[in-house]
Formats: structure tokens, sequence, C-alpha cells
């Protein structure tokens, strides 16, 4: 059938706005093809010559699950680049291998599940690595330029179709299905919402993925917010995919609702397109689709506003048009061009944390000892691709200094497993098939990894000498001298199977536990023990004891290494896969103690040392004992190579941190504790002292700052400066600006990004940069008055190197409203707009809408209302409560006025009842109100 038949159908049309396509299509599907429409996995509709469709594809940084896909840093380490055009190039690479895959790969999609725009704000967090920074503008900025690089430049045609991860307030993974973000307005407003915002009103999203967790006790999958925010910042239609088994947890995990019917029409009136859930299994998904209607949840028109976003992407993505596509035949995989910009990106991510003296960078015939966990790896994370191309730092080091010239030593322990028979455990030698076996007849360790027709480990009189690493907190991995990890299979036993640890459940980390003279050897993949049976090692649930042999402790082999070199290179971090990662947070910011001992014993031997940490997140380590120090991301497939030409001075570092590193584990703010301001968290607000600030980050190179100028003019202000590179070679400098209110009424940030702009400047080069900032830029959320303000008074405009490193200043007035009294006859005090409060909760008025307080734990609370205008005067105060307990007033700190009581709890958490009592008052006052017991606040009103 062709466009120009006279039966062609209007949705086959391509000379028709989408819009009416999509309304053609969409009226001649049937009820029951609709229905199986809302599950990922969408079956075809033959009748129609419409494919089968699914939402979901993992692009974090990289094609990822896919097989080889060429591997970019981890996202935090895009951050560190500060580079939206280099994260944009990224971008379109990664949406070109995807349309490659596809085309010989129909599993691959073309609805990319990619980037996560959750902010940092705590660096415990185990999916630290997938953020781009603590700060919104940051955040928003990165994410922009990478969601343009997936959907490609045709004005008309999407090249792939970007999904934000994760709304909302989502930033633990500590019962993440079950623990509510309590977020309070001006935090909702001028940091979580901002940097999905930023990023949607720039035009290259196609959707959103709501967070596991509730925010201020209601689910993200049934938020209004999706309605109220969202839905309202760009007039494309948005298509909100939910997280995997996020819909069966609105019942089985969360409670929230009683039955699967009411949570999934729940889901889809609030915004829900496509449900993520049981697999590629959609028939329970559709069967609740099919009780909703029938006990009147939701209408089909409610069905049709889901199908008709969900075909807006796939008409966007030129299905309908495959002869009018242009994105069709463009792909490209594991080009030249996509191997240079993946080593141009791991170097732009390298940030230099410190460089006292003339340690760094190396001369060219320095004699260096390369140590350390991750000397030699090339690590992947959970949404990494396969690798095409492998560079350890090590690796880049021999290739860059001569082999000759560099020594290694791992830092593992060398260790012997002897049982109480007097055996040791032994790894079998392998005879694998042919296809295991590299061009030189080596076994391909990818190729062993999860099979069950090796050998098991088994016992005899000398034993295999296996290599541990300690990743911290008892964590640790054993391999084999091949290069095997023990791994345990489905069949219960354990053999020297894996490449590297990894997968959703690893099965690579075990922990040693003292018992009498020796240890149970406890595998953490199953929680079961291992113990020496007939037939191999396996798990059980009673394990044998074994004697630890010790052949050579790792800190020996590193001093050894590390008294012969000019410098010393410790390469330490962390396995993407162990401890901090999807599924559980980090519990300290210290190296692990096995890691600290190799860094002791490097410094020990041999004062010029290096430390290069590679991880997915910030440590606290002992930088002042440090000559020089350097942080880089997970670097992807050329992060060796990235890091041996900046320890060279090949390039100059200019990475800088998208996230505080701070000093110690007494400086972090609870896991859970989402209120930024009230907290006193990220370098936005954080008044202590920072190890490392955001935005830091240092150069071989010198610069200097001169002639700020800064000026209003209509809705902007234009900053200028000038940049010039005093140093004698080549290098990128980020140039930052930050702005601060200099008298706020409330509570603002320190400072507050605005702008950055990274350059390169040759040697005595000078470069004019200008930055124009919108005066919303400066506005806050009034809690008084529910709305955006900029208020009257001095800003004040910071320009330097990072947030700390302020260079040039200068001060405007750029105009703006007064603060007035809260105008308590109109709006009377919604219970979550304070100002100040200690031991609230936020939790949620009703299922489907609007924000209530109770104290945390259900014991006392406070909220203070500041400048509250009673007018000519009110004579009573009427309250919005449920639960049970009771409500305290009292004005300017003074006695308790009035007291609302709730005798007998009410039928629920959502059976409001109002109370009334009388309070004599008139003119402008603070307002406290004291909660006692499990009482629920939503609104306190002061009739006249």
């Amino acid at each position: 059938m062709t466009v120009d038949s006279p039966s062609t159908p209007p949705f086959r049309d391509p000379l028709l706005p989408f819009a009416k396509r999509v309304e053609d299509l969409l009226a001649r599907l049937t009820r029951e093809e609709k229905i199986s429409f809302l599950h990922q996995f969408t079956p075809a509709v033959e009748r129609l010559g419409i494919a089968a469709w699914r939402t979901g594809q993992e692009a974090l940084h990289g094609v990822a699950w896919m097989g080889p896909a060429t591997v970019f840093p981890q996202a935090v380490g895009l951050g560190a680049t500060w580079n939206p055009d280099l994260v944009r190039r990224i971008g379109e690479a990664v949406s070109r291998e995807i349309r490659a895959m596809r085309a010989r790969d129909e599993r691959v999609g073309l609805n990319v599940w990619a980037p996560t725009v959750n902010l940092l704000r705590h660096p415990l967090w185990g999916r630290n690595e997938e953020g781009y920074a603590e700060d919104p503008k940051l955040t928003s900025a990165i994410a922009t330029a990478y969601t343009h690089g997936l959907r490609g430049d045709h004005p008309r045609y999407w090249r792939t179709a970007p999904v934000l991860k994760h709304w909302l307030a989502h930033n633990n993974e500590q019962d993440r299905a079950t623990s509510s973000s309590s977020v309070p307005p001006r935090v909702l407003h001028e940091y979580d919402l901002r940097a999905f915002r930023d990023t949607v009103e720039a035009g290259a999203v196609a959707g959103v993925m709501p967070a596991y967790n509730l925010v201020n006790g209601r689910p993200n999958h049934v938020s209004p917010y999706l309605r109220e925010h969202l839905r309202t910042w760009t007039d494309e239609e948005l298509l909100v995919c939910s997280d995997a088994g996020a819909p069966s947890n609105l019942v089985d995990a969360e409670h929230y609702f009683d039955t699967h019917e009411a949570a999934t029409a729940a889901a889809l009136l609030a915004g829900v397109d496509s449900f993520t859930d049981h697999g590629t299994d959609g028939t329970l998904i559709t069967a609740r689709v099919r009780g909703a209607l029938t006990r009147g949840l939701l209408t089909e028109a409610d069905i049709d506003t889901a199908v008709r976003r969900q075909l807006s992407v796939r008409f966007r993505l030129g299905e309908f048009d495959p002869r009018h596509d242009p994105h069709a035949g463009t792909g490209a995989f594991d080009t030249p061009a996509h191997r240079a910009l993946a080593q141009e990106a791991a170097e732009q991510a390298i940030v230099l944390l410190k460089n006292d003296g003339d340690l760094l960078p190396l001369a060219p015939d320095t004699r260096l000892a390369v140590v350390g966990l991750l000397a030699d790896e090339c690590k992947l994370d959970w949404y990494s691709g396969s690798l095409l191309h492998r560079s350890t730092p090590l690796e880049g080091l021999y290739e860059r200094f001569g082999a000759e010239r560099v020594r290694f030593a791992e830092g593992v322990d060398r260790v012997r497993l002897r049982t109480a028979a007097g055996a040791f455990l032994a790894v079998p030698v392998a005879d694998a098939p042919d296809e295991t076996r590299g061009a030189e007849g080596a076994l391909d360790p990818a190729l062993l990894s999860g099979r069950t027709d090796l050998p098991p480990v088994t016992t005899d009189a000398t034993g295999t000498e296996f290599a541990l690493a300690d990743w911290g907190e008892g964590v640790l991995t054993l391999r084999a001298p091949d290069g095997r990890y023990l791994s345990v299979a489905e069949d219960g036993y354990v053999r020297a199977s894996a490449d590297q640890p990894g997968g959703w459940v690893v099965q690579e980390t075990f922990r040693l536990e003292p018992h009498h003279d020796g240890h149970l050897l406890k595998h953490l993949g199953t929680g079961r023990h291992l113990r020496v049976a007939a037939d191999g090692l396996r798990v059980a649930d009673t394990g044998d004891v074994f004697e630890v042999v010790t052949v050579e402790r790792g800190e020996d082999a590193v001093a050894r290494v590390a008294g012969e070199a000019d410098v010393v290179v410790v390469v330490a971090g962390n396995d993407p896969h162990i401890n901090g990662r999807e599924t559980e947070d980090r519990t300290t910011l210290l190296l692990p103690e096995h890691q600290q001992r190799l860094l002791r014993a490097a410094r020990a031997a041999n004062p010029r040392t290096v430390l290069a940490l590679v991880s997915a997140y910030p440590y606290a380590v002992d930088a002042a004992s440090l000559p020089a120090a350097l942080w880089t991301a997970h670097g992807g497939q050329a992060a060796g190579t990235a890091l041996a030409r900046v320890l060279a001075g090949d390039v100059s570092p200019a990475g800088r941190l998208p996230q505080t590193w701070y000093a110690d584990d007494a400086d972090l703010p609870g896991l859970l504790d989402y209120d930024v301001i009230g907290g006193r968290q990220t370098y936005l607000y954080f008044d202590g002292s920072p190890l490392f600030p955001f935005g830091h980050g240092l150069s071989y190179a010198s610069f200097a700052y001169a002639g700020l100028t800064a000026r209003v003019r209509a809705g902007s202000v234009l900053v200028s400066c000038t940049v010039g590179n005093t140093g004698g070679r080549p290098a990128d400098e980020v140039v930052q600006l930050y702005g601060r209110a200099v008298d706020p009424s409330v509570p603002r940030p320190r400072r507050e990004l605005l702008d950055h702009r990274r350059l390169t400047l040759a040697p005595g080069e000078t470069a004019e940069v200008t930055f124009e900032v919108p005066l919303s830029a400066l506005e806050f959320w009034d809690v008084a008055h529910g709305v955006r303000r900029l208020e009257d008074g001095p800003y004040e405009l910071l320009v330097g190197a990072s947030s700390e490193d302020v260079r040039l200043r200068t001060t405007v007035r750029p105009g703006g409203r007064p603060a007035t009294p809260r105008p308590l006859l109109e709006r009377g005090l919604p219970a979550v707009d304070f100002d100040e409060q200690s031991g609230i909760a936020i939790v949620d008025w009703t299922r489907t809408a609007g924000d209530a307080v109770t104290p945390a734990h259900d014991r006392t609370a406070e909220l203070v209302y500041r400048a509250c205008d009673f007018g000519p005067g009110v004579t009573e105060v009427t309250a919005h409560l449920a639960g049970e307990g009771t409500l305290e007033v009292s004005l300017d700190g003074g006695p308790v006025l009035a007291a609302l009581t709730l005798d007998t709890p009410t039928a629920g958490p959502y059976a409001y009842t109002t109370r009334t009592t009388g309070l004599v008052t008139a003119g402008v006052h603070d307002v406290r109100l004291t909660l006692r017991g499990p009482l629920r606040l939503a609104h306190v009103g002061f009739p006249g």
C-alpha cells in the first residue's frame, strides 16, 4: 500500500500533521488493542500493519545490555566535564549506535531511558554514578545536551526518544520502594523540579520515568506533579513510563491501594502511559485495566489519552514513515570518530584535585610504580555495554612511558584456603571448548562467566593461590591465577568462571566470618556458606571452617615496587557492582581499609606518591598527606589512555567536581533528609569546610581573570569578563558564574551556579566571556504567597574557577518586589508552607492531591510561619485535621493561645475533620503551631 493510493488511511499519510494521524490511528484501534498498548511490550496489530513495539532502551553512557558498544565515561564523569557540547556529541554518537544496532536486532529500542537527572544531593547514594551533579543548573545543562544529541537535529523526526529518570526526589536505595522523601515546597520548586523543568523546556525530551519512592507520602507513580508541573512545561505529548515493577509495588510493597485494579487506574489517571511490570508478560497489567474499566475506575477515554501519548512518540520516531525517516540507514557503530570521542570524554572528565610542587605532569624519563586494585582494571557498571576496546591505567602507562619504565603491584593479598582436614581449595584446570579460546588459545573469561559445565572448585594437597581483594565492609572477591573470579552458579557450585563481579545479584562476593580458630566463608549472593562436598565446593546451610594462609600481603608487594620508583601512582576506588550500587547505598565516605593500607604502604616507601581515584562517587581521603591526587569516574573504554595522557602532561586536566567532596561522614545529613535548605546540604547551603568544593579542579596552566562588568537589561543580567592563559601550555579553563542574594528575607543559597563556560586557551591567549542570566534565575519560591518571586535588593555576582575559588565579584540591583506579610485572611495557612520546622514529616493530604504535615515518628513537632497578617482582626482559628492529638497555636514565641484536639482517632489518615476554637488577634505576627501525637494537619484558617 502506498500513500498515493485512495485507500491509504490518513495515519499513513506523511503529509498530514502528526496529531491528525495519531487521532486517525487511535480511532481504528479496538478497545482491546488499546489496552494491550499499555504494557511495556506492545504487541503488533497485524490487521493495520502496526509492528510490535516496546518502551525502554538503556543508554546512560552508551548502549547498555545489548552486547558490545562504545562505552563512554559514567554519567557523573560526563558531569565532571562541565562541557555540554561534548555531551551533546556523545548523545549523538550513542543514538547513531542505537540505530545501527536496531538495524540488525529489533530488540534494540528507540525509546531511550536516559539520562538520569536526579540530583546528587547525598554522596552515599548507591546510584551516584548515574547522575550528573548536585546542582540543578549544571545537571540540566548536561542533560539537555545529552537529550539533544539523542534526539537529533531534524525538525520533524527524532533519531531516538529520550525519557528522563527518575521523577522525583529519588536519592536513596535503602527502602527505595517504600521510603518517602519529605520535600518542602521551596526545595521542590528551587531544587528537585528545576533540573527536570529546564531539560523538558529545552525541547528534546520524550517523557519521564517516575521513581520507586514516595514523595510527601504519595508514590511517584500516582503523583499529581505529573499533571500540575511536568505536562505544563511543553506542548509536546510526553510519554510517562513506569519503572520496572513499580505498578505492582503500589499494592504489594507500599500498600497504598488495596487492589491492583485501583492502583493501575490511579497510575493511569495520574499520567502513567506505559506499565513496565512482569517482564514481557502483559497479561496481568491488561487484566487489571479491564478490571478497572468494569468497576468504573477508568473510562475508555482515559486509555485513549495514554495510547495517544505513546503513538505521538512512535510517529516522531518515523515508524510509520520508513521512506521519509531521515535517520533510517544512518546508524554508525564503533567508528574511529566514536573511539576518539570516548577518549576525548575520558580525558575531559579527569579532575586534578591537588598538585603540590612539580610532581605532575610526570617527566618522560620517570620510573613509575603503578599499584592498587584498580590499576589494571577497566570496570563496567550496571548500565554499561560490553567493551569493544579496553584500556586500563596500567596499559595506558605502559604505552605512554614504556613497559621497561613501569613496575606493577596490584596489592591484593595472596592467600590459600585450608580446610580443617588439611587440604587446600584448588581450581581445576578447565578443559574449555575451542569457542572459549581467544586468538592465541587463551581462555576468554567473558565467555566463561555463568557457565555450569566447568568443574567446581575442589581440594588438593597444595591448593590454588587466590588473589583476595577486600572492597570494604568485609566484602571480598577471590580470583584464580588465570584471572577468573570464584562465582556461584544456579546449581549452587563454586567455580572459577567469571571475568568480573557483576549482575543484578552479584555471585562473586564473599565474606570471611570468624569462627573458632578459623573462618566461615559466606557467599553473599545466596546468603549461604561454603562447604566442601564429595563432588566439589558448594553453598550449603552449614559451612566448613577454613584457615586463611597468607602467602603475601598486598602492602608488602606495593612497598617493594614503590621503593624502586621515582613516582608511585596508587590507583584506588570502587567496583561499581560492589557495595555502593543500585539497590545498595554506601555507609561511609572512607576508602576501604584494604586500599588505605596500600596507600599508606606506598607513601611510606616513597613520598612522591600520586593518588588516582577511579570511582563512581566522592571519598574522604587524607589529602593533606599527599603531594598530588586526581579523580575520575569509571572512564569507559579509553579510561587508561586518558589517565596516562593527563599524568604525562599531553593533556592539561580541566575536569571540575560536579558535587561537594565532604571531609568527614559527620558532615553528611541523613540519607533520607531531603530538605537541602533546612539540612544545609550541598554546596548551596553547606557552611562547613569541604575536602574539595563544588566546581573544584586544577590545571597545569594558570589563568588570570579581569574586567568584570554586569548590567541589567530587559529581564536579564549581562555579565562579562576576560580570562587569559598565563601558563606555558594550552589548556582548558572552566569559568564559573555564581550569584547570591546579599540580604535575603529567607534562607537563600550561599552561592548558586548561574552559568559556566569551558574554553580552550593557548599560552598567552585571552578571551572575553559573556553570560546572559535571566532574572528568573535569581528568584525563589515564596511560600507565603505560593509564587516565584524576585526579591528586591542587591545580588552579588561571583566569577571564578570553583564555588570557593572566586576571582572577581560585583553587585547588581535588578529590581524586584519586597517581602510582604502572608495574606492570612485570603489564604489561611497551608500547613506545608512553613518557614521553619522541627520534627515534621510531609505527607499526602489525599491519595490524589495536596500535602499535609505530621510529626515524624508520631511525636511532637513545631512549625513557624513568619510575618502573618491578621488584618483588622480575627476571632477564631479553624484547623483541618486527621488522626489523633492536639494542635497548639501561639504567636511571636509567646504562650499557647488556642488548642484544637482530636480525642478519638479519625476513621483513617484521609478522614479529615474541622476543629474550631477562639483566637482573638490583629496585625502582623509570627505564628507557631505545635503538633502533639499522630496528628495530620492540612490547613489552618483564621475567619475574621
